[in-house]
């Protein structure tokens, strides 16, 4: 049974997953130096309201929202352990984001990938997303593509 814990980028695990990711995105843009524009603007701290999710005591996800806008709620650092997916996890923390979105008064959830994160694209597209002209910072960096929904 998965069970969810409500909290902030300063999280002992969030931070566990964010190095994870920064060594995952390293990898796929082959290397650091090839992201080191985007690092920037993806500081765990600076992330307001994270969700992970645990099995039995264990963290075994995480994803992020930030404000962006008064419009828009960003999506940041979806993160599921490699045993752990295809188990619809990512999709039900992104719903999970999208209603905390909603509550706080967004009208939107935007995001940021790169085309190489195929399988997240997918998730994504499933689930309602849509590609989107860059953001800020975003339509500056070689890279990214951005998707967004509306509620």
């Amino acid at each position: 049974m998965i069970s969810y814990l409500w909290t902030d980028g300063n999280n002992k695990d969030f931070q566990s997953f964010y190095q994870k990711t920064e060594e995952y995105y390293s990898k796929i843009a082959g290397g650091l130096e090839n992201r080191k524009d985007f690092v920037p603007y993806n500081i765990s701290d600076t992330i307001e309201v994270v969700l992970i999710a645990f099995i039995d005591n264990k963290a075994i996800a995480c994803a992020g929202l930030k404000r962006y806008s008064d419009t828009d709620a960003e999506i940041k650092r979806v993160w599921v352990e490699p045993e752990f997916r295809g188990n619809h996890i990512s999709a039900d923390m992104m719903d999970l984001l999208e209603k905390k979105a909603l509550e706080q008064g967004f009208k939107r959830t935007i995001l940021q990938t790169r085309p190489q994160m195929e399988s997240a694209i997918h998730i994504y597209t499933m689930l309602g997303y849509e590609q989107i002209d860059n953001y800020p910072p975003y339509d500056k960096l070689d890279g990214a593509i951005c998707l967004a929904k509306k509620f």
